[in-house]
C-alpha cells in the first residue's frame, strides 16, 4: 500500500542518533500508512548498518537511499525527497526525532481542516549536555512575517510532496550556492502556498556543537549567517517586489559585521562593509557598522 506520508530523513555519520529518530516515526499514531526514507550519505562510522537494520526488519515502512560515494548534504536532501512515494513529505534529521507520537496525525488533520499546503508545529532544541530551549512568539504564517523570522524548525515540518517536486524546479536552490536546504523552502511554501502552525510541541532539534548550521569556529559562523540572510534577500528580491530590501539588507550586514567586530582582521572588516554598501548604496548611511567598527579597533587594542 501506498503511504500517505513520507518522512524524509538524511543522515551522515549519526550512529549515536539514527536509531531514536527512526524509532519515533516508527511509533507514530496514524490511520494511514507512514514510511520513512533515509537517505544515508557515505558514513564513515556504523550509521548505515544500523540503517540497513531497520529497512531488512521493517521492509514495508523503511527504504534506505545511498550510493558509493558521498554526494554532499543538498543532494542528499533532493535525492531522498525524490525517492518518498507519499503525498505529503515530513522532514526529519538523522539527529532529530518525534517526540509526540501524534504528531503526523494531528498535521494530516490540520492539512485537510485548512486546505494549507504545508503545516509546520513548535519544537524544542535539545544540547548534548541535556540543556533545553523551547523557541518562544508566534508562530508565522506568511510570507513577509517569515521573511522577518523564519519560525519553522525542519523536523517540524509537512508539506505537500508534489509542491515540493516544484520548487525545486521553479527555485533551483542547487544553483544558488546556499548553505541550508529547509530555510528557501519554507519561504517558497509562504510565497506561493497557504501554510498553517499548530502552537503545540512534537519534534526535538538536536543542537550539535558542530553542524552545517551551528560551528565553534567564527567564519563558518560567517558564512551560515550570511547565507540565511541573502536567501530572504534573494526572495524578497523575486517574489516581493524588495519590499523589505532596506531591512533585510541592513540586518545582514549589521550581523555580519557585528560577528567581525570581535573576529578576523580590520581589513576583512573594511572588505565586507564596502562590499555591502556597494550592493546596497543605502547602508552607507547606516550608522551600526561605524560604531561596530569603533568596537573593533579598541577590542583589538585591548588584546
Amino acid at each position: 500500500m501506498t503511504p500517505l506520508v513520507s518522512v524524509c530523513m538524511t543522515t551522515y555519520n549519526h550512529e549515536k542518533y539514527i536509531a531514536h529518530a527512526i524509532e519515533s516515526v516508527l511509533c507514530q499514531q496514524t490511520d494511514f500508512g507512514v514510511e520513512v526514507v533515509i537517505g544515508e550519505d557515505c558514513s564513515t562510522d556504523n550509521t548505515l548498518a544500523i540503517c540497513r537494520d531497520y529497512e531488512a526488519r521493517y521492509p514495508d515502512r523503511v527504504r534506505v537511499v545511498t550510493s558509493q560515494t558521498n554526494v554532499g548534504m543538498h543532494a542528499n536532501y533532493r535525492r531522498t525527497i525524490e525517492a518518498c512515494r507519499g503525498e505529503y513529505v515530513a522532514m526529519c534529521d538523522g539527529d532529530d526525532w518525534f517526540s509526540d507520537e501524534n504528531k503526523l496525525h494531528k498535521q494530516i488533520v490540520e492539512l485537510t481542516r485548512t486546505g494549507a499546503t504545508m503545516c509546520y508545529t513548535r519544537s524544542e532544541r535539545r544540547a548534548d549536555d541535556g540543556s533545553v530551549i523551547y523557541p518562544t512568539g508566534r508562530l508565522h504564517t506568511t510570507f513577509n512575517e517569515m521573511l522577518v523570522l523564519n519560525t519553522a524548525e525542519n523536523c517540524t515540518v509537512v508539506a505537500r510532496r508534489d509542491l515540493i517536486l516544484r520548487y525545486y524546479a521553479e527555485v533551483q536552490p542547487e544553483t544558488k550556492g546556499w548553505l541550508t536546504d529547509d530555510l528557501p523552502m519554507w519561504l517558497w511554501f509562504s510565497a506561493r502556498q497557504k501554510i498553517t502552525a499548530i502552537d503545540c510541541v512534537t519534534a526535538v532539534h538536536r543542537v550539535l556543537a558542530t553542524s552545517v548550521s551551528h560551528s565553534r569556529q567564527w567564519q563558518k559562523q560567517l558564512d551560515f549567517c550570511y547565507s540565511l540572510d541573502s536567501i530572504m534577500l534573494w526572495f524578497d528580491e523575486n517574489y516581493n517586489n524588495n519590499s523589505l530590501h532596506r531591512f533585510l539588507s541592513r540586518r545582514r550586514q549589521n550581523r555580519a559585521l557585528w560577528l567581525l567586530s570581535y573576529n578576523g582582521s580590520v581589513a576583512q572588516y573594511i572588505k565586507l562593509w564596502w562590499q555591502t554598501c556597494r550592493e546596497y548604496p543605502h547602508l552607507f548611511l547606516n550608522i551600526s557598522p561605524y560604531g561596530l567598527f569603533v568596537k573593533k579597533v579598541l577590542w583589538r587594542m585591548w588584546l
